[in-house]
């Protein structure tokens, strides 16, 4: 079974839509197509209790946690509001995702 194309990439700034953390702002770091999330920069910051080690020392730890694909929005290059995600092939043959809001192009 093919699983759907995600039009969210590593190092795409998106805004957070639902949840907690909506309105945050954020960079992909990561993204996990096979279980539809991914893990953003400064959003669903979560404590987790380390246990100490010789090379690491115990007590709380923030970090983030992954969030749900559906619940984050590309961020539109031109004015940084939430849009949907297009493809569309260029002139020179290159195929470039673009903001459906403004239609501006998202890849360099």
């Amino acid at each position: 079974m093919s699983r759907p194309k995600l039009k969210v990439k590593k190092g795409d700034h998106v805004v957070v839509i639902a949840g907690r953390d909506k309105g945050k702002r954020g960079e992909v770091l990561q993204v996990n197509p096979d279980e539809n999330r991914a893990l953003v920069q400064g959003v669903n910051v979560v404590v987790r209790h380390q246990k100490q080690t010789p090379q690491q020392e115990g007590g709380k730890v923030s970090k983030e946690a992954p969030i749900h694909i559906s619940n984050i929005a590309v961020e539109d290059p031109s004015n940084g509001e939430p849009t949907r995600v297009g493809y569309k092939i260029l002139d020179d043959g290159r195929k470039v995702r673009f903001a459906k809001r403004s239609g501006e192009t998202i890849d360099d």
